[in-house]
This record gives structure tokens, sequence and C-alpha cells, in this order.
């Protein structure tokens, strides 16, 4: 749990705090006075969740308990969503994404001023912390609206993410989804080699780098089904169920046993984000996945009709994963 640090900083944790001060102090006072000031207008947005009501409150006339939001948002389907949720909730939203780009800011600003690196590399992490807590909450949104996921997982990822919107100063990933920050950690590290497509490489990296081996776990499991790996494939190769197919084609066509990363890139049309950004190539990766999931999905076209984060977390939820604990002791219900 992050723990404010005075009026002036209630919003930033100790290392962000620090690390923010020490990049002030790095620039020159133009570039201070200008970061200076999107720290401010961040201020005044954090003022505005904090002084708002508990999304636990209610009053005569009728407003959002912990229950009803629950409730509605296990109702309202995912082209609605953002009319049926509290003004906290959207506001938070806005906040993410301004926290992001005063970080993004401050990261441009020292590569200006040719900071040491390592200060740029702290900022990097805060920034891929914060991506990384907005795409978890995208994931709980896409799964609560999922009009094939079961009563008790809706109401699961509700609960997450009534968690989310009403601790939103306080809490990051680590707090409440670990699982996915490991994962998303140990996957912006991974350039895929791809060779014979069957990801021996990208997954043996992929557990040296992942400090929680819980959704790396899952897809080893005995009873995995076909979509699920299809997922996982996506988000192993960093390509989609249909570009995947269409490289294995071509292999088989001019009777190669491997494809290399810059073939495939030549028959793609493709490139790869620079690694320097990785933590916004893969909130990229995963919107692209999600949309592909969710078309085939609708118009039963084959492959994967879920991002391999979606499949772990329901399979989480289904076996009774708490916002509170995150206590997972087997993935799959027994």
């Amino acid at each position: 749990m992050r723990q404010p640090h005075g009026e002036e900083w209630f919003f930033f944790d100790v290392s962000e705090r620090a690390t923010v001060e020490q990049a002030l102090a790095a620039v020159g006072a133009k570039q201070r006075d200008v970061l200076e000031g999107m720290v401010l207008r961040l201020r005044t947005m954090a003022e505005l969740i904090r002084d708002s009501p508990s999304l636990s409150s209610s009053w005569e006339g009728g407003a959002f308990s912990s229950k009803s939001l629950i409730d509605q948002l296990c109702r309202v389907a995912d082209y609605d969503v953002d009319l049926h949720i509290p003004t906290k909730a959207v506001l938070g939203q806005a906040y993410v994404i301004a926290k992001i780009n005063l970080l993004k800011a401050i990261r441009y600003t020292l590569n200006d001023v040719q900071a040491a690196p390592e200060l740029g590399e702290r900022v990097e992490r805060e920034v891929a912390q914060s991506i990384y807590t907005k795409l978890a909450e995208e994931l709980f949104v896409s799964i609560v609206t999922d009009p094939s996921a079961t009563p008790s997982v809706k109401t699961g990822a509700a609960r997450f993410l009534f968690r989310i919107w009403e601790q939103r100063l306080l809490i990051e990933v680590d707090d409440f989804a670990p699982v996915l920050e490991s994962a998303w950690q140990a996957r912006s590290k991974l350039l895929p080699i791809l060779g014979t497509m069957l990801g021996t490489h990208e997954v043996f990296r992929l557990f040296q780098e992942a400090r929680d081996k819980r959704f790396l776990d899952y897809f080893g499991g005995d009873d995995v089904e076909e979509d699920e790996l299809l997922a996982f494939e996506e988000f192993l190769f960093g390509l989609s169920h249909e570009e995947i197919a269409r490289l294995r084609e071509h292999m088989t066509v001019e009777g190669r046993a491997v494809v290399t990363l810059e073939a495939a890139r030549a028959l793609l049309g493709t490139t790869d984000p620079p690694r320097k950004h990785a933590a916004q190539a893969l909130y990229t990766s995963y919107k692209k996945r999600r949309v592909n999931a969710a078309h085939r999905a609708l118009t039963g076209a084959s492959g994967p009709k879920k991002t391999a984060e979606e499949y772990v977390m329901i399979a989480f939820l289904s076996a009774g994963a708490s916002p509170s604990t995150f206590s997972m002791k087997a993935v799959r219900p027994v």
C-alpha cells in the first residue's frame, strides 16, 4: 500500500516523490517551471478524487453503494459502461492518464538535458507501473462487461474495480494484481526471435524474468483449451492469431523450418516498437489483441475470443481471487 507523505505530496508514494524531486532538481529553471505546473495540475485532480464521497456512501434519493455499484457493473454492456460508472471513477481514470503524461514529460526532459541514466531508468519504471495500473483496470472492465462471463466472475471483477476506484490514490497494480504486473514486466523485456514458431526461447525467457510464475503456469496446465493456447501465442510473439497463421503457412510453402524476425517483419509489413518504451508498446499490444478477440467472438471467426490476460484472470476469479488478498493457491477450480 502506498503511503502519503505530507499534504503537498499526498498523491505520490515514497519512490515517486524521491524520483520526481530529483528529476526537477536535474533540469533547468524554465523546464522545471513547466514540470512543476504539471505537478500542480495533477495535485488538483488528486484533490478532487480525495474529496469525492466514498463509493460506499449513500443518501436519501439514491446513490452508489458498494453493492449497488457492483450489481450495476455486472449488468452493463462494454459499449455503454462509461455512462454507468460514478464520477469518482471517471476522475480517477483521467488522473491516471495525467500522471502518465507527467512522468513521460519528465522522462523526455531528462533525455534533453542528458541527465544521469539511472534517474531516467527510475522514471521509466514509474511510467511502466502507471501504465500497467491503467491496463489492469481496463482488463477488469473487459471481464465485468463480458456477456459470456459467469455471475461470480463478473462480481469478482466488479469488486476489483470497486477497490481500484475507491482507493485510486493509494494503490497501484502491484497492490491488487501482482500476477499481472509480473507477467507484463517480463513480457516487456522479451524480444521474440520466432525461429521455429514453437515459442521455446520466448517461454524460457519469460520464466527467467517473471517474479510471479502463476500467469505462465496457467498455460502449462493439462486441461488448457486450444483458444487459451492461441491467446498465449499472441501474448508470446506479439502477433495476432492471423499473423501467426500466415507466418506458419509461409514456412510450409517455402519449406522452411525457421523464420527470422526480419523475414517476418518483411512478410507482415510490421516493425517493432522502441524497446525503451516497452510498457507503452505492451499496452498497445493488449488493446490490439482485445479488439481482435472481440471481433472473433462477434463473428465466429477462428482464433482466441479473449486475450491471454483475460483467460488467466477469469480462471483466478472463478477460483475465488480476492481484491484484498489476491490469494490464489489453485489456478483452476477443483
